[in-house]
């Protein structure tokens, strides 16, 4: 199945699980990958900068693929393909659509300034992998350095038609979603998917916004599922309190640097890591936060059932 501009709902974004000696953990693969389907999610994405990809060699990421891809049973995986050259980037993404992914994520290159620069890179890029691979556009400039304009997205939106979802990570960004979506009812720009990232601490009103829905990494993505489906039925109010409830943890989950450790605790706590290792280097995960963390589970298990870990 491939991607198309009519994807909704709820993407994660998975991690990587490694033991404690940094190998790849195989088993926790296959029990991450039945998890995000159980929690409703309508797809996950692999190889994101939550999946650690720089960590990994070409045949690791080709093998990690290779075991998501087939374990989901023609269920929707993304596969990160961002990598300094277009060579990668192309061999990457032929390999993974071959096993059966359903498309590719590509992030801006790094030191990217102006709108020429940006624009033609994506050409390039859909050059390199070919027009027949669907693929997503990661604006996250927190992470890549490069800032798109609302105008440059449409630009690049415009002039590529396999592209078909926006992975919307700018911040302050409701205003830019209302304009992209304000441009495809105009018809000055053609109706793609928006799903929103940044952990999803934004999610409540950019739903509201009119987004299709998350591509993000919180190691509750059966909440997200919940929380777009209530938006969706028009159940406003309850939408924002069951989001209410997680903002803390999503808040405290979002720490750069850290965030990933805690997110891959949460999962391990949920039981679906055997370890919460990252590959080095890493980030130390204190005692005192991984104190913190657990106080915000019991805090949160009060008002969700599913924080009772």
């Amino acid at each position: 199945m491939k991607l198309d501009t009519t994807a909704t709902g709820v993407y994660s974004i998975a991690p990587t699980p490694f033991h404690d000696d940094g190998s790849i953990d195989w088993n926790s693969v296959d029990r991450m990958t039945d998890f995000y389907f159980e929690a409703g999610c309508n797809g996950f994405t692999i190889l994101g900068v939550l999946g650690e990809a720089p960590k990994l060699d070409a045949e690791e990421a080709l093998a990690l693929a290779a075991r998501v891809i087939k374990r989901a049973a023609g269920k929707p995986i993304i596969v990160g393909v961002s990598a300094p050259g277009f060579a990668a980037m192309r061999s990457l993404s032929r390999k993974v659509m071959e096993l059966g992914a359903a498309g590719v994520m590509i992030a801006p290159g790094a030191g990217l300034k102006t709108d020429d620069q940006i624009t033609g890179y994506f050409r390039n890029a859909v050059e390199a992998i070919g027009s027949d691979i669907p693929w997503v556009l990661q604006d996250y400039p927190h992470s890549t350095g490069v800032t798109m304009s609302n105008s440059v997205v449409r630009k690049v939106v415009m002039e590529n038609p396999s592209l078909v979802i926006l992975k919307h990570e700018d911040w302050p960004g409701l205003d830019k979603i209302t304009t992209l979506r304000g441009w495809e009812k105009d018809g000055s720009m053609r109706k793609i998917s928006i799903l929103v990232g940044n952990n999803g601490l934004f999610l409540d009103f950019e739903l509201d916004r009119g987004v299709d829905g998350a591509n993000t990494g919180y190691a509750f993505p059966d909440m997200l599922v919940e929380a777009v489906n209530l938006s969706k039925a028009g159940k406003r109010d309850q939408a924002h309190d069951l989001f209410d409830a997680h903002l803390p943890l999503l808040r405290y989950d979002h720490q750069p640097g850290v965030g990933l450790a805690v997110r891959k605790y949460m999962l391990q706590r949920r039981g679906i890591l055997s370890s919460a290792a990252m590959r080095k280097p890493a980030p130390a995960f204190s005692a005192e936060t991984r104190a913190e963390v657990d106080y915000l589970l019991a805090r949160l298990a009060r008002r969700d059932p599913r924080a009772k870990v």
